[in-house]
């Protein structure tokens, strides 16, 4: 059930303002004195809406805050409403765990962002307006009030829940890299609603946080001091229940950050493959235009009498001759960098360069024979045959005479 009566008119895009999560189980002694002191350190100028989540307390945390909604409605059917600030609750049935909780509050909640707290005053209603202060100024961060970075502190717990806690932050910032970030065991952050709605949530356990980190790749994190004061009533909801699922949860952000690193590195290979094939293939007709210049040149000087007579026709053939072999060894040295010069290799690498390059010729007379009787215009048909020739002679070259993959 859902009591929304007090929500202003929002359009379809969320309201500029701060929905403030609140999971509940059993928090009848604080839930209302907790959100009389949101009320009172409301963030200045903002909407501001409280949502309850409570998973069907038997102490009647939820009718609880049912019925403090319904005294706010008839106190403002008598006086100005305040739209600037709302409280609705959640009654889910059955305890669901913290996490599902929260993201359920925040499929219910209104506002652009986001801040999730813990309904025992652990985390103090005072810094509510400072982290919306700095998230709006940086709308990007993920901002977390810290108990471990510097000025934070934890006051009433006993050593044994302080090794506990500085243990299992200690794990989660090592085997996670967490490297950014002092306290992401902390229950009390703030950011953008789509920055946890853009990614999956597949964990249990209690630490939503800890999700957001690893599967944001590391956010951007501004940490706030503050100083954690254990809880004055109600019983906390530590067990081995809640470590178990810790362990679990570690492991699971674990494996996908070590999957997620693999499929970067996947695309950073296969990115890196495809500049490599591209460079090549740059190379690869940077040395036929050579080849052209080369092939132009021995035939000029052939046939015009500087350094022989001869019928042009002889002339030209020599010309190819003399530009293929330029092009085959440019490419062995320059594009594919094969610095094998043994006689043998070589001459079975040039045999096989002339052959596909007399088979790129063929080809290329072919295309543009079928081209033009086929109508197409002379001008295009010889780009086109000259385009399927070349990149043929290239692809055959490279897998046939220097015997690397096509790809690559």
């Amino acid at each position: 059930m859902q009591f929304n009566e007090e929500r202003p008119i929002v359009s379809s895009s969320k309201l500029t303002g701060i929905s403030i999560i609140i999971p509940t189980y059993n928090e009848s002694e604080n839930i209302l004195q907790l959100i009389e002191a949101i009320k009172d350190n409301l963030p200045h100028g903002i909407f501001t809406e409280v949502v309850v989540v409570d998973d069907n307390s038997p102490d009647g945390t939820g009718t609880i805050v049912e019925k403090y909604i319904h005294n706010m409605i008839r106190i403002d059917k008598s006086s100005q409403r305040n739209e600037q600030f709302l409280v609705k609750v959640i009654h889910r049935y059955g305890k669901s765990g913290l996490i599902s909780a929260i993201l359920e509050g925040i499929a219910s909640s209104s506002a652009e962002y986001i801040l999730v707290m813990d309904a025992d005053f652990s985390h103090s209603p005072q810094m509510i307006p400072i982290m919306v202060d700095e998230l709006l100024h940086n709308p990007d961060h993920i901002v977390v009030a810290s108990r471990y970075s510097k000025g934070g502190s934890v006051v009433g717990w006993p050593i044994k829940r302080k090794i506990i806690s500085k243990g299992a932050t200690m794990i989660a910032r090592r085997i996670l890299k967490l490297c950014n970030i002092s306290d992401p065991m902390s229950g009390f952050f703030a950011c953008r609603r789509n920055m946890i709605e853009s990614i999956k949530i597949d964990t249990i356990g209690y630490k939503l946080l800890l999700e957001v980190l690893v599967k944001t790749n590391n956010r951007m994190v501004k940490e706030i001091p503050y100083t954690f004061t254990n809880r004055k009533f109600g019983q906390s909801k530590m067990d081995i229940n809640i470590i178990l699922d810790y362990v679990k949860a570690i492991w699971h952000l674990y494996r996908y950050g070590q999957k997620s690193k693999k499929q970067t590195l996947q695309i950073k290979e296969e990115k890196r493959k495809s500049v490599l094939f591209l460079s090549k293939a740059g190379r690869f007709f940077t040395v036929g235009g050579t080849g052209l210049l080369v092939n132009y040149v021995v035939s000029y000087l052939l046939s015009n009498g500087v350094l022989a007579r001869l019928w042009y026709l002889e002339a030209t053939i020599i010309g190819i001759a003399c530009s293929i072999t330029s092009n085959f060894f440019l490419n062995k040295a320059w594009t594919f960098e094969d610095r094998n010069f043994s006689a043998k290799h070589t001459l079975r690498q040039y045999g096989l360069f002339v052959g596909i390059s007399s088979v790129g010729a063929a080809l290329q007379l072919i295309i543009l024979y079928l081209l033009v009787q086929s109508g197409q215009a002379y001008e295009i048909s010889l780009i086109l045959a000259v385009a399927i020739a070349s990149m043929g002679n290239f692809l055959l070259n490279k897998k046939l005479t220097f015997r690397e993959k096509i790809w690559g």
